[in-house]
């Protein structure tokens, strides 16, 4: 069995061929969205499924109803060691607007940046140099007795297309697909240039659009003001009522499944440099809103929220018009934490609407989709497994972060294979993705792939 000392030392000694074999992967202009690119993803699918092949693992790029998804096993040396799922996606962006690259997107260079050598090219952050650090991690393994931990990978290509044929991908193959025991996944950042982070939480999302109607047409605000209900009056009424004083939301039972944060992530999120200040001034603003008493960390990544996306009533044009609309609408969207339930949480919406509902006004309810928030449970063993692997190879210790969006295929993942995934990447903030002149650090780079290799022995131990 290889030794990590060995494994590391192999990383470092091969570094330069290490990026020519990505930069031959940046050539490919893998554009998922562009059908005149399809050629070019199956050439990437193709690569990949070569690269594995290459170090002696099965892998096959097998056909979707869009782009392939490539599938690949490798054995660990140990019978008893752990299975671990990979995942990355090899589709880019387009490259547009041409003219606001330096040099061509899909020639990648390297140029002097503030953190040191930069890979500029498109893909390079997104997703092609965050998946080949684990590459090169099992490559040097496989240099050196071969790997910890076996691993099952699966690349698609159409992340960037909101992945439309990989729900059914993973049911059908849901057999294979749900021996690992865990997902890693690479398509997330750092908190900054010197800190790696793991994200643990992933705020879930729940919409709904509701459309007020009151009179069967709309009418004159002389000649009916007054006695005949206006539909944005109450729908006003219903948004001001939706929030305490204290910024809380006031739907019945909203808060249930919102977990406390346990005081040892909570103290570490305030021991990480975040200035609440640049924060709003970058925006446009000097205080922060919301939950009264929460920080701005906290609120966008461990606690619920509603907002109102879009109001729509009346005559909106230019000047004037002295119209008594028949018809409101508003688009809401729930942000949920927890174990907080998207069903329950709109049900209980619904209800509060109908019951601030005047006589002759009536509700239509459009649901835009829900799903549940994620998170890698606080005493994860494979958590404090990665991040002590991370603390050792940075030098620093690895920040816990949340998010306040979604990943897509982590809930896939948990919903489909009910597998948990930790997710662990090496891109930062100014990578300029799905822009022009994106880069990667080549320290990301580098030192990704050895703490990919770090990681791997530390979930064996």
């Amino acid at each position: 069995m290889a030794t990590l000392d060995a494994v590391l030392a192999t990383i470092d000694k091969g570094i330069d061929a290490s990026k020519e074999r990505l930069f031959d992967f940046l050539r490919i202009k893998s554009v998922s969205t562009d059908p005149a690119y399809t050629g070019e993803c199956l050439r990437a699918a193709g690569w990949l499924a070569g690269e594995l092949q290459s170090l002696g693992y099965q892998a096959e790029v097998r056909p979707t109803p869009g782009h392939p998804i490539v599938v690949g096993h490798a054995p660990a040396k140990r019978k008893d060691a752990p299975h671990v799922l990979f995942y990355g996606h090899y589709d880019v962006q387009p490259a547009d607007p041409l003219e606001l690259w330096t040099t061509d997107p899909f020639e990648p260079r390297l140029q002097e940046g503030k953190e040191g050598q930069e890979i500029v090219a498109r893909g390079a952050s997104d997703d092609k140099g965050q998946l080949m650090t684990f590459v090169e991690a099992c490559r040097a393994y496989e240099a050196n007795g071969g790997l910890p931990c076996a691993v099952t990978f699966l690349f698609e290509g159409e992340e960037e297309t909101g992945s439309p044929s990989l729900p059914e991908f993973l049911q059908q193959h849901k057999a294979e697909l749900s021996k690992p025991a865990l997902a890693l996944v690479c398509d997330t950042g750092m908190w900054n240039a010197r800190t790696p982070a793991i994200t643990i939480m992933l705020r879930g999302l729940a919409q709904e659009e509701v459309i007020l109607r009151g009179a069967s047409h709309d009418l004159h605000s002389g000649m009916f003001g007054g006695p005949v209900v206006n539909p944005i009056h109450v729908l006003a009424k219903i948004i001001a009522d939706l929030h305490d004083e204290e910024g809380k939301v006031a739907l019945p039972g909203f808060y249930d499944g919102v977990p406390a944060l346990p005081e040892d992530i909570a103290s570490q999120w305030r021991s990480l440099d975040f200035d609440e200040k640049a924060f709003l001034e970058g925006i446009g603003l000097t205080t922060v809103g919301g939950e009264a008493g929460r920080s701005v960390m906290e609120q966008i990544w461990a606690r619920p929220t509603c907002d109102v996306n879009g109001i729509v009533g009346g005559y909106t044009g230019r000047g004037t018009k002295t119209v008594l609309p028949a018809q409101a609408s508003a688009k809401f969207s729930f942000r949920l934490v927890g174990t907080q339930d998207p069903t329950k949480i709109l049900e209980r919406f619904r209800a509060f609407v109908r019951e601030r509902l005047p006589a002759d006004v009536k509700a239509e309810f459009v649901s835009q989709g829900a799903s549940g928030a994620l998170n890698l449970p606080f005493g994860s063993e494979a958590l404090k497994r990665a991040r002590q692997a991370l603390d050792e190879e940075w030098g620093v210790e690895t920040a816990l972060t949340g998010c306040g969006g979604s990943i897509p295929i982590v809930g896939a993942f948990k919903r489909d294979l009910d597998m948990d995934a930790l997710m662990v990447g090496f891109a930062l903030e100014d990578d300029r993705i799905h822009s022009p002149n994106e880069k990667y650090s080549f320290t990301s780079f580098h030192k990704g792939a050895r703490s990919w290799a770090r990681v791997l022995a530390a979930l064996a131990a």
